[in-house]
């Protein structure tokens, strides 16, 4: 396991700093989380999340103004042509989800981040990927705070802190930022009325101090707002944070295929009112605007998206996610950076892992991948209840994955992921993992 140290995004562990003399915000942060009388629920901002609120910023930019399509684009017959005012390069949107402080006072005052998410937007491609920042993880916060978890930055010193804190640490510049409140979330809900879900086990606990009953059963779910909460709360098993993350995108997808129905029409004028109350973020009114139509192109199914790489650490009572330095930087540098791979190997090995009930299925995949020159090393039996491709090899990129789906039908349909670490079957260049159908 690692040790304790900071690491910049080349691997080289931060020299120590001398702590600043002036007034230590971090003392006011303990006395906040002191007096918070409960934990937070939610943390649920994802990409798609994101660019849901993006795009429900265009509508209402462009509500009942006909003629504001002469100013900031023009309708075609595929929708909104955009014409990004920040041009054609590449920007890094930082997506931040905020906790409640426990007080009735300014929503952004005093919360922590306790959803992180680092988006590439690419224009010229109309591509997007985005990488997932553990709560937890272990940093050296700037102005002489020292070490803590990288969601205390913002509680501490606010979104000027949390943008130095990330950009120190992964070495990245941040063009912009997006904030949500985590009580939107159930707001959103609420005005849907509620939201279909496939809950993936059994989920049972109760915090009677915190005033928590968690007690949803495994199954297809229609979770109202008060369901979401809970179900989103939930932390009590062996994945703990992971595991809430990986929960949080599968609800904002169930949360979007909601969203899509044509009765969600009537209801935009309160889920506009929910953003506006929610969100905040440094882009103008323009740039949203475009950004909104820019999303419209995005293809959901070839976003590239990762966790960084890191393990659990405990020390004392304080559990933090310490960052593996080399991971973290092949991650940054193929989903930020966009630095290409063009090598190709020989031979390619695959593993499958999939559930008790589609065996049948994973037996046919293995067949299509070997009939295609695709070693299965491994193969084994999979709990999720989602069905994924997930890339640990430099040289399975998103393009390998697309000329892969032509050959194999068996593979398409599924969210890519990149992991260099590969801790699901053997040393495999990629992972299917095969879910039950939901």
């Amino acid at each position: 396991m690692r040790d304790s140290r900071s690491y910049r995004s080349n691997g080289r562990p931060r020299s120590p700093r001398v702590r600043s003399s002036r007034p230590n915000p971090y003392e006011h942060y303990r006395a906040r989380r002191r007096r918070s009388s409960g934990s937070s629920f939610g943390k649920s901002l994802t990409i798609m999340a994101i660019i849901f609120f993006v795009i429900l910023a265009g509508i209402l930019f462009f509500a009942n103004i006909e003629n504001i399509f002469s100013i900031f684009g023009k309708k075609s017959n595929s929708g909104l042509d955009f014409n990004l005012p920040f041009g054609p390069h590449r920007e890094n949107i930082l997506l931040l989800g905020v906790d409640s402080n426990g007080a009735d006072s300014d929503l952004w005052v005093g919360t922590r981040t306790d959803t992180i998410i680092l988006m590439n937007i690419d224009p010229r491609t109309k591509t997007v990927n985005a990488i997932s920042i553990p709560r937890d993880s272990k940093v050296y916060l700037p102005d002489g705070m020292g070490t803590q978890k990288i969601n205390a930055a913002h509680a501490i010193g606010g979104i000027k802190m949390t943008v130095k804190t990330i950009e120190d640490t992964l070495g990245v510049k941040i063009d912009r930022y997006i904030m949500f409140h985590d009580q939107g979330v159930r707001e959103i809900v609420k005005a849907l009325g509620g939201v279909d879900i496939y809950v993936e086990k059994n989920m049972k606990y109760d915090d009677y101090a915190g005033k928590l009953h968690i007690n949803i059963s495994k199954g297809k779910h229609h979770l109202t707002d008060k369901d979401v909460v809970e179900y989103l709360r939930f932390r009590h098993d062996a994945m703990g944070d992971i595991g809430r993350t990986k929960r949080q995108q599968w609800f904002l997808r169930g949360l979007l295929a909601d969203l899509k129905k044509p009765e969600t029409v009537v209801k935009i004028p309160k889920l506009v009112s929910v953003a506006h109350k929610y969100v905040k973020t440094d882009m103008t009114p323009y740039e949203m605007s475009q950004y909104a139509a820019l999303a419209t192109h995005f293809d959901m199914d070839n976003i590239e998206v990762a966790m960084l790489p890191g393990g659990p650490n405990k020390q004392g009572y304080i559990s933090y996610w310490i960052l593996d330095p080399e991971k973290t930087q092949e991650v940054i540098n193929r989903l930020i950076y966009r630095k290409k791979f063009d090598g190709v190997k020989e031979e390619y090995s695959a593993s499958i892992m999939s559930s008790a009930s589609r065996k049948d299925d994973a037996a046919k995949l293995k067949q299509e991948l070997e009939d295609n020159g695709i070693n299965v090393i491994c193969s084994g039996t999979s709990s999720s209840t989602h069905s994924q491709f997930v890339a640990h090899s430099k040289y399975v990129t998103i393009d390998y994955y697309a000329d892969l789906k032509k050959q194999v039908p068996g593979v398409k349909s599924k969210q890519f992921v990149y992991e260099p670490a590969n801790y699901l079957c053997a040393q495999s260049d990629f992972t299917i993992v095969l879910a039950d159908e939901n």
